[in-house]
């Protein structure tokens, strides 16, 4: 049966055909910019920080820092959840396998980026599972002992733990953080005799500390600097090359225990599932760069101790791969084994 049109007739089979096209045709133009739909329209609903540790750690401290302000930007709530375990690795897996819109995102840190696969069998493949997005801030390790511990110096430190049968207890936050790299890397070279005791986080480490419950554990500075502000724990020395400009007068590692080179440091990143828009990454990556750009934060993290690093997406994944190189090193060197 032919059906009139303007007194033609035209075939069913034809006009099929034609309406397939236009709709593949349709599919096709909207296929072919999927990030850029994705960018105008992110993001649908709240975003996420995933920190892979409890908080009150250094991570969580700059994810919220961040957090609260990218909100304003985006405007959207950001929002901060806290998964501790394996080191970072729980918190680095559930982002691996999150949904690739931009929506949930991870606050990296050192370990589940640049250490975890070098030391534990994973579920996720930092450098083929997780897009880098911003690198936040490097952040220099302050070594804190209880304020009753009854010594004030690096140097007296070490005599103690040679001592002392048994030795000192020193915290990390957890096995193959670089806190405990840290401290393995003192021990290494001065031959003190500590014990590790590992823990899901720096913040349940630092109320250890104050409970006077673990000799000594390095901290990133600015889960610290209010309790050795309050006198409530001393603070020894940094893990990092140079100075802190939030603690001046507190030696390095290198100048206190005589170890030249003597530099471990934590840092902070952003990081979304692989397969996330371009547009996505490329978005969240200026927002971030303008947010640590500003006057308010750069006085912020320097006042906590913490040294403010904007890089482009390209710069952050290329710092992530040589961090990964340099701790296989010291992995090797030192002998870091899961306990």
């Amino acid at each position: 049966m032919n059906l009139m049109s303007k007194g033609r007739s035209v075939r069913p089979h034809s006009m099929t055909r034609r309406a397939l096209g236009l709709a593949a045709f349709a599919t096709l133009a909207a296929g072919m910019l999927p990030g850029t739909a994705s960018a105008q329209s992110y993001p649908a609903r709240d975003v996420t920080f995933v920190v892979g540790y409890a908080p009150g750690g250094t991570g969580d401290v700059i994810a919220r820092i961040i957090s609260e302000r990218l909100a304003k930007k985006l405007g959207k709530p950001v929002v901060v959840d806290n998964r501790p375990g394996a080191s970072g690795s729980t918190a680095a897996t559930y982002v691996a396998k999150a949904p690739a819109d931009g929506l949930i995102l991870l606050a990296g840190q050192t370990a589940e980026i640049s250490i975890n696969p070098f030391l534990m069998k994973l579920s996720y493949d930092p450098q083929k599972d997780l897009q880098p997005i911003a690198l936040a801030a490097i952040v220099p390790l302050g070594l804190v002992t209880p304020e009753k511990a009854p010594y004030s110096t690096v140097a007296q430190m070490l005599e103690v733990a040679k001592a002392t049968p048994g030795g000192l207890t020193f915290a990390s936050s957890g096995i193959g953080t670089p806190s405990h790299f840290a401290t393995e890397l003192l021990k290494q070279k001065t031959g003190a005799n500590f014990t590790h005791i590992p823990y899901k986080g720096a913040g349940p480490a630092l109320n250890d500390i104050l409970g006077g419950h673990v000799d000594l554990f390095f901290s990133g500075l600015p889960a610290a600097l209010q309790s050795v502000r309050a006198n409530r724990m001393k603070l020894m020395a940094v893990s990092s090359v140079k100075r802190s400009a939030a603690a001046p007068d507190v030696p390095t590692i290198a100048e206190a225990a005589n170890i030249p080179g003597f530099d471990i440091t934590l840092w902070v990143g952003f990081f979304a599932p692989k397969a996330t828009p371009t547009e996505v990454i490329t978005l969240l990556n200026k927002e971030i760069n303008e947010i640590l750009s500003s006057t308010e934060v750069k006085e912020r993290f320097l006042a906590e101790g913490a040294d403010i690093s904007v890089l482009s997406v390209e710069e952050t994944s290329a710092f992530t791969k040589a961090e990964s190189a340099k701790y296989k090193a010291l992995i090797d060197q030192i002998g870091v084994k899961l306990e």
